[in-house]
């Protein structure tokens, strides 16, 4: 989560400092519901990513194995993330920066992101 905060506040910054006579468009510009969706998967990555982390820092003394490799592990889960999509880490950049450069736009997606992790939490402790 931390990591996703610095890469949206790097993007934010990179595009306020960007030239806005001309207004960036990704080479594949994705919907606002895809970008609902992957942002969401990528808000599930980031939470496993730092529980994992916390747990090994929890049971370092009673774990016998060496730590995780948490940038490759973290690689990897991007890597199938893309697969899923269809889509490259270029292309999640590029619609990055073009819904940061839309504040009201990635506001609306990262609230509906928020939504559908509240709901999805809710109904996995109900059942």
């Amino acid at each position: 989560m931390k990591r996703f905060a610095c890469i949206v506040f790097c993007l934010l910054l990179f595009a306020a400092c960007g030239n806005k006579s001309k207004p960036f468009v990704p080479n594949r510009l994705l919907t606002e519901q895809e970008m609902i969706d992957i942002m969401t998967d990528v808000q599930i990555i980031e939470a496993d990513l730092n529980y994992q982390k916390a747990q090994e820092r929890e049971h370092r003394d009673s774990i016998d194995a060496r730590p995780k490799d948490y940038g490759k592990l973290s690689r990897d889960y991007y890597s199938q993330l893309f697969g899923h999509y269809g889509i490259t880490d270029s292309i999640f950049s590029q619609n990055i920066r073009y819904y940061t450069e839309r504040p009201a736009l990635l506001e609306r997606i990262m609230d509906s992101v928020t939504q559908r992790l509240t709901r999805e939490q809710t109904t996995s402790s109900t059942q």
